[in-house]
């Protein structure tokens, strides 16, 4: 027996044992609300990581929540499994599932056309450098800031040929992906996460303020996400990694790149396509899904309280219906271009459906199973757990915005959702502070950062999902490579909440962070150098 099948059987014993364990505490009793809802997003996670296998992991996470939910019951436990569980997730991400078959089969035209080929030749001789391509794939992730979702695969599938060109490991594509997708969603006023936000924000509890008010004035303490920035610019500018990412580096330096079998298609050899053959359907891309996400939130419908208020619209858009509207859109318009081009068949453009859809089935199987495992969690009460931790922290005051930081990362990195995190916590934020209270825009951006910086790290979420997909790189090493970075960046922004609660001034705590994280860089850089 091999030693990765040892501790898989020891792991699995341990995860009966814990069974057990938690079915004789809570004999006779419910375990809703309980520290006990949050077990089965610790054992998905705790397989995941050790195992490194991410289905089976994920499911033996669910069918916990199952069994839990359904005191041990067989019949319980399969119909929670099946119908709260796996059920649920498909009609809930059903419209997300849509739009990344529909960029699986936009990535598979540009191949077939010719041209990723086309494009990855020209950045060769534009991109000199290894950070010039990695502060190329920053500046495109932060220009894409309308959703996450949409981040993760466009800037994956334009970006992947130039960083391959500089033999930047698909794992580190992956981090500056997650990196520059929900951090900069999560300070963009214009973007579905703002939206998300502001759904969540009451007149009773935020006074005079609008969501997207509050919103706005708690972007200066996000520190998690702003800092986030700051980290990648500098780790780029000075031209080292440190953790497991240094090993991963290493062998793309040696041709290694980390690509998921089968994965690695430079595309076709086209001498007729050229660099305005990717830029122009990325473009139509974007721009047609912006325009169906502003579609979707009222944006051209004269009878809307919305008509041409631009940030209204987006205030109430729903992307899991405006991204595959924009995507059914934008790969009918690009089949159309590829057509009058010529540089591929009607018949072969047909081709490219089938193998997109493939292409996206690894990341749908764990979004299905990530999502599956929210939804039993949820059932167990993980949200009352967390209000009850809250109120027992209601009177540190100024220590408070630490403190939600602390416990929004948790629960995010538990449940591998921020929207969730932020949902249960926002509410209870405002009732702590009084409106208008400085402390109050601190509290809420602690808890804005607190569920960016969990789902940043989580193996279970959904947009670390879509990064490893978006780069086309094992799942388990991306999480694995990027936790280092992330966490590094959190005990910061920890360190920064605790200041900003006594200071309350974000002009005066940002640059502190600032210096905090380039000191910090450059610190890990001579230790790292030294020990090398």
């Amino acid at each position: 027996m091999t030693k990765s099948k040892k501790i898989t059987l020891a792991i699995a014993a341990v995860v009966i044992i814990g069974l057990l364990v938690v079915a004789g505490l809570t004999a006779g009793e419910n375990i809703a609300g309980s520290f006990w809802s949050l077990f089965p997003p610790v054992v998905a996670i705790a397989l995941a990581l050790i195992t490194k296998e991410v289905y089976s992991s994920l499911f033996i996470g669910v069918l916990t929540g199952a069994l839990l939910h359904a005191n041990f019951s067989f019949t319980g436990t399969v119909d929670t499994l099946i119908g709260e569980g796996l059920i649920k997730a498909v009609e809930d991400n059903a419209g997300i599932f849509i739009f990344l078959v529909e960029l699986g089969v936009i990535v598979a035209l540009v191949n077939r056309a010719g041209a990723a080929r086309a494009f990855g030749k020209w950045a060769e001789k534009h991109i000199k450098t290894k950070v010039g391509a990695a502060l190329a794939t920053f500046v495109l992730g932060v220009l894409i800031f309308i959703d996450d979702y949409f981040n993760c695969l466009t800037v994956g599938s334009v970006m992947a040929p130039i960083t391959d060109s500089k033999k930047i490991s698909r794992a580190k594509l992956a981090y500056l992906i997650d990196a520059t997708a929900a951090p900069i969603c999560m300070i963009a006023p214009i973007s579905s996460w703002a939206a998300a936000v502001s759904s969540n924000v009451t007149p009773e509890v935020a006074g005079d303020m609008t969501g997207l008010q509050l919103f706005v004035r708690a972007i200066p303490f996000n520190f998690y996400s702003l800092l986030t920035l700051v980290f990648i610019i500098t780790i780029s500018l000075l031209g080292f990694d440190y953790g497991k990412m240094a090993e991963f580096e290493i062998k793309a330096q040696n041709g290694d790149l980390g690509v998921l079998s089968g994965k690695n298609d430079d595309g076709e050899v086209n001498p007729r396509a050229g660099v305005l053959d990717i830029i122009i359907p990325i473009i139509l891309l974007i721009v047609v899904s912006v325009l169906a996400l502003m579609y979707v939130g009222g944006f051209f419908t004269a009878e809307s309280e919305f008509y041409m208020d631009f940030v209204g619209a987006f205030g109430d858009t729903d992307a899991t219906v405006g991204l595959p509207w924009g995507g059914l859109i934008s790969l009918i318009l690009i089949i159309a271009y590829y057509l009058i081009r010529k540089h591929m068949s009607f018949k072969e453009s047909m081709e490219a459906l089938p193998q997109g859809f493939c292409a996206m089935v690894p990341a749908i199987l764990i979004l299905t199973f990530a999502n599956a495992l929210k939804n039993t969690t949820g059932l167990l009460g993980s949200d009352d757990f967390v209000k009850s931790i809250m109120e027992g922290a209601g009177s540190l005051t100024s220590l408070l915005p630490a403190v939600i930081f602390v416990v929004a990362c948790f629960i995010s990195f538990a449940t591998g959702t921020s929207w969730g995190t932020f949902g249960i916590l926002i509410p209870i934020v405002l009732g702590v502070f009084e409106a208008g209270d400085p402390l109050q825009f601190i509290g809420i951006s602690a808890c804005l950062a607190g569920a960016v910086c969990g789902d940043h790290c989580s193996p279970i979420s959904d947009t670390t999902i879509m990064a490893s997909a978006g780069a086309q790189c094992n799942h388990v090493d991306h999480v694995s490579t990027q936790l280092p970075y992330a966490i590094t960046v959190a005990a910061i922004s920890f360190v920064m909440f605790l200041l900003a609660g006594f200071v309350q001034n974000a002009w005066i705590c940002l640059p502190i962070g600032i210096v905090l994280t380039v000191g910090t860089l450059f610190v890990i850089k001579a230790v790292t150098k030294k020990k090398a």
